[in-house]
C-alpha cells in the first residue's frame, strides 16, 4: 500500500510514518510552526495506579470465651472469669498491589491492633460480691492478604495469616462489696500484668472490602476510600499458654489509599527535545475510525429469545431462590407468554431486564406449556455438588411448583438426581474459577422429547426450551457502534485512549485500551446532536514510556429509522468454553433464521463469552462463536442461490460494557456464552 492516507465511504484512517525524511519533516514542522504550545495545554489522562499506598482505621468487636483464674503468679482470683466483649482499636499503614484489569492483587497491613474485653462476675461465692476484670492486650500486627476482584469491579474479598507480637498485657481487677453489707468498704482495685503470656500468635482472617474513588483520571495522583469489614476467628488467638481464654475478633473500618498514574499523553515539550534517533524508533502502528454512515437513534426489534432449560439453585439451599417468578394458582389464568413484564421478578439486574424477565418465568412458562399439551412429559435432573440427593431434593422443589401450582399431574414428572450435569462447566483437572463454575453447575436441568416444548429441530439434555418472541426498541443496535482500529497495538503500546474535539473545541475522553479494536456506541459521541464533526486523536503510551499520537477527522449523522422498519435477532447459545455447534443447530440456522433475511439485508453476527477464563482466550472463543454461525448461514444462502446479503462478524469476548447479560449469577453467565445474529432489513 502507498504511504498516503487512503479514505473509505464512511471510514477515516491515518497512516504511520515510514520514512525518516518524512519523520523528519513532520519534527521539522511542529518546531517551526510553534505548535508545542498548543499541544502543551491539552488535559493530561493517567491510568489507573497499580500500587496503593495509606492508611487503615478501624474498630475490633473482641469477643472472649473460655475461662481464666490465674492472672499472675500473684493473683488467683476465687472464681474464673468466663464470657466477655470489648471495643478495640485498629490502626495501620497498608500497601497494596493489583493491576486494573485484574482481579488478582496482594495487601499488606502492619500496625497497632487492641483486643480490649471486659468481664464481670455477678457473684462471688462465699463472699456474694461481684467481681470485674478489664484486660487490656494489644499487639503490633502483621496481615498479609491476597486480594480477589471476583468480577473486576471495585467490590473484593482478601484473606490471608495475621501475625500478632505482643505489646500490652495489663489488668484491672475489681472486687465489689456484698450487697448484703452495704456499708462495707470496697477493696481497692487490683492492677497489674497477665503472667504466661504468648509473645506472638499466628491466625488468619478472611474480608471484603469495596472501593470508592474520590478522584477521577485527570489526576496522576488518585485517592481511593474503602470501607471493609473482616473476621478473625478464634483458631490461633490464644492470649495465654496457659487456662482456655480465647479471642474472636469481627473488625468494621475504613481505609484511606493513594496511588499514582502513569500519563497517557505527555506535553510536546517532551517529543521535541527527544534526539532524532528517538523518532525513528516511534512504533509502527495503524489507526483508523469507522463509522456507519447514519447512525440509529434505535431500532424496533423483533427477538426470537432462546429459554434456557436450566434452573439454577444456591448454594446451601434445595429451595426454587426467590429471583425466579413464583406465581399463586389464582394468578396462573392471566399468566400469558407476550404478557409477562406482569410477573416481573423482585431481584432484576440492570441490564437485558425485558430478557431475564422471560428467564425468570421459565417455570411459570413451562407449566403455562405442560397444561396446554396434556401428553407433554419433562424429566427434571438435579445435579449437586453434595451428591445425587441433595439433587433430587432440587428436583422435588420444581416439581411441586408445577404440581401445586399449575395442576400439573406429577406421573408426567420423572426425578433424577446426579452430582454433575449431564454437560458439566467444571471439566476434570481444572483449577481455575471452580466457584463460579461450580455455582453454574449446581442446576436443575430440564429435559423432554416433545416438540411441543422445545425449540425447533431440538432434543437431548442440552436442548432449550421453545423460545419466546419479544418486541422491543434497541436503544443502541450494534450497526451504530463507531469502530476504533489500532492495528499493532498490542505490540506497540501498554495502553492506548482516545480525545475526540467537536466544532466547537469540547472534548470527551475514551480508554484507557488495551486491545487493538474498540466499539464505542455512536450515541454517546454525538449526544443529542444530528450531525456533527469530530477530530479523533489517538494518544498511546509505548512499552519504553514514549508517547504516539495520530488523529483522523469523523463525519457522524444522527438517523432515526422510519416507524415501519423493524429488525429482527436471533441467538443462539454455546456451553461453558464451547465453539463448535451441537449439529442440530445447523438445521435451526438454515430452516429457520435464513428464509428470514430479507434481500439486500445486513447480518449482524457479534459473539459473546462470560467473564470465566483469560481475557485474550474468550476474545478468541467469541470470534470462532461467530464465525461458526455465519458459515452456516453463508453456506444455506448459496444453496439458494443468494448472493444479496452483508455480513458484520464480531467477537466481544467477555467485554462487560458490550456484554448483553450481568454476570453476577450463573443464569446470567450462561446466556452471555452465545451469539447473537441481528437482522437488518436495507435501508
Amino acid at each position: 500500500m502507498k504511504d498516503k492516507t487512503n479514505f473509505k465511504k464512511g471510514s477515516r484512517m491515518a497512516w504511520s510514518p515510514y520514512s525518516l525524511p518524512i519523520k523528519s519533516l513532520i519534527l521539522s514542522a511542529l518546531i517551526l510552526t510553534g505548535i508545542q504550545a498548543t499541544l502543551q495545554a491539552q488535559v493530561d489522562q493517567f491510568t489507573k495506579p497499580s500500587w496503593w499506598f495509606g492508611a487503615a482505621a478501624g474498630a475490633n468487636f473482641n469477643f472472649y470465651r473460655g475461662s481464666t483464674q490465674e492472672l499472675n503468679s500473684d493473683l488467683t482470683v476465687p472464681t474464673a472469669f468466663h464470657d466477655g466483649n470489648g471495643i478495640g482499636l485498629y490502626l495501620a499503614p497498608l500497601l497494596e498491589f493489583h493491576r486494573p484489569d485484574s482481579r488478582w492483587g496482594i495487601m499488606l497491613q502492619a500496625g497497632y491492633d487492641s483486643r480490649k474485653g471486659f468481664v464481670r462476675t455477678s457473684s462471688y461465692p462465699p463472699y456474694n460480691c461481684a467481681a470485674d476484670l478489664s484486660a487490656n492486650l494489644s499487639y503490633i500486627t502483621v496481615e498479609p492478604s491476597l486480594r480477589l476482584a471476583p468480577f473486576k469491579s471495585n467490590f473484593y474479598l482478601y484473606g490471608g495469616p495475621r501475625f500478632a507480637f505482643n505489646l500490652g498485657k495489663s489488668f484491672t481487677y475489681k472486687l465489689g462489696i456484698n450487697p448484703d453489707y452495704p456499708d462495707q468498704v470496697a477493696d481497692p482495685d487490683v492492677t497489674g500484668d497477665f503472667s504466661n503470656m504468648n509473645k506472638t500468635l499466628i491466625s488468619m482472617q478472611i474480608g471484603a472490602g469495596y472501593d470508592i474513588p474520590l478522584s477521577s483520571q485527570n489526576k496522576q495522583i488518585q485517592f481511593v476510600l474503602s470501607p471493609f469489614v473482616s473476621f478473625q476467628p478464634y483458631f490461633g488467638q490464644d492470649p495465654r499458654s496457659i487456662e482456655t481464654w480465647n479471642v474472636t475478633t469481627l473488625r468494621v473500618g475504613a481505609a484511606l489509599k493513594f496511588g499514582r498514574g502513569h500519563k497517557i499523553s505527555a506535553p510536546a515539550k517532551a517529543v521535541v527535545s527527544l534526539p532524532a534517533a528517538v523518532v525513528v524508533l516511534a512504533p509502527e502502528v495503524k489507526f483508523s475510525v469507522n463509522s456507519p454512515t447514519n447512525i440509529p437513534v434505535g431500532r424496533r426489534v423483533r427477538e426470537t429469545f432462546p429459554l434456557r432449560n436450566y434452573v439454577f439453585f444456591d448454594i446451601g439451599s434445595t429451595e426454587i431462590p426467590d429471583r425466579y417468578v413464583l406465581i399463586t394458582k389464582d394468578q396462573v389464568k392471566d399468566f400469558k407468554e407476550d404478557q409477562m413484564e406482569v410477573f416481573a421478578p423482585k431481584k432484576l439486574s440492570g441490564r437485558s431486564g425485558r430478557q431475564m424477565i422471560v428467564y425468570y418465568n421459565v417455570l411459570n412458562i413451562l407449566g403455562d406449556r405442560m397444561g396446554k399439551n396434556p401428553s407433554a412429559t419433562i424429566t427434571l435432573v438435579g445435579s449437586s455438588e453434595k451428591g445425587p440427593v441433595d439433587g433430587r431434593a432440587m428436583a422435588k422443589s420444581v416439581r411441586r411448583y408445577l404440581t401445586g401450582v399449575f395442576g400439573i399431574d406429577a406421573s408426567r414428572i420423572s426425578i433424577e438426581g446426579r452430582d454433575k450435569p449431564k454437560i458439566p462447566s467444571e471439566q476434570p483437572g481444572g483449577t481455575l474459577e471452580l466457584v463460579l463454575l461450580r455455582e453454574g453447575d449446581r442446576r436443575v436441568s430440564i429435559e423432554s422429547s416433545s416438540p411441543a416444548l422445545l425449540m425447533e429441530f431440538q432434543i437431548g439434555p442440552d436442548a432449550p426450551l421453545k423460545p419466546v418472541e419479544i418486541i422491543a426498541v434497541q436503544e443502541a443496535p450494534l450497526d451504530s457502534y463507531v469502530s476504533v482500529n489500532v492495528e499493532g497495538a498490542n505490540e506497540a503500546f501498554s495502553s492506548w485512549s482516545l480525545e475526540v474535539r467537536d466544532e466547537k473545541g469540547t472534548v470527551q475522553y475514551f480508554g484507557p485500551y488495551t486491545q487493538e479494536k474498540v466499539s464505542i456506541p455512536g450515541k454517546s459521541i454525538l449526544g443529542a446532536r444530528p450531525v456533527c464533526d469530530f477530530k479523533v486523536t489517538m494518544i498511546g503510551q509505548t512499552k519504553s514510556g514514549t508517547t504516539v499520537k495520530k488523529e483522523t477527522p469523523v463525519h457522524m449523522i444522527l438517523w432515526t429509522p422510519p416507524e415501519r422498519e423493524e429488525g429482527m435477532r436471533f441467538s443462539v447459545i454455546f456451553e461453558f468454553n464451547e465453539s463448535q455447534f451441537i449439529t442440530i443447530y445447523e438445521k435451526y440456522l438454515t430452516d429457520i433464521v435464513t428464509p428470514k433475511i430479507p434481500k439486500g439485508g445486513t447480518v449482524i453476527i457479534h459473539g459473546h463469552t462470560d467473564i470465566i477464563g483469560e481475557e485474550a482466550h474468550n476474545q478468541e472463543l467469541s470470534l470462532a462463536r461467530a464465525k461458526v454461525v455465519r458459515s452456516i448461514i453463508e453456506n444455506a444462502l448459496s444453496k439458494a442461490g443468494r448472493s444479496d446479503v452483508k455480513f458484520k462478524v464480531y467477537g466481544f469476548g467477555e467485554d462487560q460494557s458490550l456484554s448483553p447479560f450481568e454476570n453476577k449469577f450463573p443464569e446470567e453467565r450462561f446466556y452471555n456464552r452465545y451469539v447473537i445474529i441481528d437482522i437488518i432489513p436495507p435501508k
